[in-house]
């Protein structure tokens, strides 16, 4: 069951009213559960057993230090695709050994400092990464763990965006290729060459391609007698933003499958969720600034914009919105939900059915725990907003939004 819901006619986050966070804080914030990351991660670190599976959160979902912290506590390890990142890791006291490094563009002060810190893996995506790698190893008169990224050429079937196993897209070795990087990989003495990675996308509502890429892995694999002991299968796994829409496949149906294709061929097996284990766990809260009558369509302007939440703007992503004050009818009226940011994509919704909204009335924007604050920004100088986190009883800040001269004063002005 879901920790956020409503108690007694009001929207709670666990036992906090948001209506009691809202007389302290000024809309729009972000409110996470720290329940529901919890419990989410724990549901996928359980269904992993099976094949001993090893768990790496990627931290591009949501990489505030708070979560991190909690996730670590919980025995996450962390997947990075920055040196920002991997220093994050790091803050909250997660070894290198318990980070694998992701990513198409990795730079030589990012490998550098991975390499000095201590790291699991590097993902490698290209030959120009892997010769530099070597380089960079050399130099430090280290030698580096590496998985090859495999691109597999399968559709995700998820939005072009943020597919990433098709032959077009930029990730990954060509699966034709793979057998000459094994091959360039072995003469290069600063490197060890552990494993396979395997990323095909993000918001995945189907197993039917995570099995089509797995099996095309296994017969590579075994077809080619490749000599490994990792396997790194990524995330991607979909959650639910439109309820009577959405079906994804729980996380139990993909480890089952997992274990079925790779269970009995002795490897380490790592996965990288994301979005499953933060989106359910977050929501954005807004105030309603004005109901606009427009010519055949009205129109419900909020303080939140897509600077804090860009997810409808880019992707032309689905949240379920709701009230926080419970509606008394089942009456539902059709909106316009738009920001006050000057462009027409600030919109969040349009002609979505919803109750009756009247100015000051707060509004929830559902399933907002990733791929949201770690994509805001300051436009038309707008700070970023306030980010909380509950537990139980308790709430807190866990990211203060700044004042405008705080934002203001980090430009420099040349004395010339």
């Amino acid at each position: 069951m879901s920790t956020i819901r409503y108690k007694n006619g009001l929207l709670h986050v666990e036992d906090v009213g948001i209506h009691s966070i809202a007389q302290e804080v000024r809309t729009p914030f972000y409110v996470f559960s720290s329940g529901q990351i919890q419990n989410n991660f724990l549901e996928v670190k359980n269904a992993v057993k099976s094949f001993n599976g090893k768990v790496f959160y990627a931290m591009k979902a949501n990489s505030n230090q708070a979560i991190l912290k909690l996730l670590y506590d919980l025995g996450a390890g962390f997947d990075v695709v920055s040196g920002g990142e991997y220093q994050r890791a790091k803050a909250v006291g997660c070894p290198g050994s318990k980070i694998v490094f992701s990513g198409v563009g990795k730079t030589q002060d990012e490998m550098k400092l991975a390499l000095e810190s201590g790291i699991r893996q590097f993902n490698v995506e290209s030959f120009g990464e892997l010769h530099l790698l070597n380089s960079v190893a050399e130099r430090l008169g280290v030698v580096a763990p590496v998985a090859v990224r495999i691109n597999p050429d399968v559709d995700a079937e998820t939005h072009e965006k943020i597919s990433t196993g098709k032959a077009e897209n930029k990730f990954g070795i060509p699966l034709p290729r793979v057998e000459e990087f094994f091959r360039v990989a072995s003469g290069l003495v600063n490197i060890n060459l552990l494993g396979i990675d395997l990323h095909i996308g993000s918001q995945i509502t189907s197993l039917q391609p995570y099995e089509k890429a797995f099996r095309k892995v296994n017969s590579f694999i075994k077809n080619k007698n490749m000599q490994i002991t990792r396997l790194d299968l990524g995330g991607g796994l979909g959650v639910s933003y439109n309820p009577s829409e959405d079906k994804p496949p729980m996380v139990s149906e993909l480890t089952e499958l997992i274990a079925r294709i790779f269970g009995n061929m002795g490897l380490e097996i790592e996965i990288e969720p994301g979005r499953y284990v933060v989106a359910d766990a977050g929501i954005l809260i807004t105030s309603i600034l004005y109901r606009k009558r427009g010519e055949n369509r009205d129109f419900l302007v909020v303080d939140a914009a897509m600077n804090d939440l860009v997810r409808p703007a880019m992707y032309s992503s689905y949240h379920e919105i709701i009230p926080v004050c419970e509606p008394s009818n089942s009456e539902l009226l059709p909106y316009d939900v738009v920001g006050p940011v000057c462009e027409s994509s600030d919109t969040f919704a349009k002609k979505r059915h919803l109750p009756e909204f009247q100015p000051n009335d707060l509004m929830a924007f559902k399933t907002a725990g990733a791929y949201s604050t770690v994509m805001a920004s300051e436009y038309n100088t707008r700070p970023m907003v306030s980010e909380l986190l509950v537990r139980g009883e308790k709430w807190d800040f866990i990211r203060k939004s700044p004042t405008i001269d705080d934002i203001i004063n980090r430009d420099i002005i040349p004395s010339w």
